[in-house]
């Protein structure tokens, strides 16, 4: 089976109050349902309609984890602790079997 990722691309930067509230939260969120970080915040390049802000990179065994992680209430309550406070691009998406 393919694994599962999330991407989160910021437009950007994070309001700092709302993005610490959220990174206690979502970090043990998005761990706790089987993800894994493979790339959290170093350089970014961007290229073509790209913005060089915060990229994250989050492995899970299956697309379906993935999406289960992002809907879970642990990860919904980081969002809701977020509360607007960063402009993402958040892909959920299935890699090559």
């Amino acid at each position: 089976m393919a694994k599962g990722y999330m991407l989160a691309a910021h437009r950007r930067e994070a309001d700092a109050d709302k993005r610490t509230a959220y990174l206690k939260l979502a970090g043990p969120a998005l761990e706790a349902a089987g993800g894994t970080y493979l790339a959290r915040a170093g350089r970014v390049e961007a290229r073509e309609n790209g913005v060089a802000e915060r990229t994250i990179l989050i492995e899970f065994e299956i697309y379906e984890a993935a999406v289960a992680a992002y809907e879970s209430v642990a990860y919904q309550q980081a969002l809701q602790a977020l509360d607007g406070g960063a402009d993402r691009d958040i892909r959920l998406f299935e890699g090559v079997d």
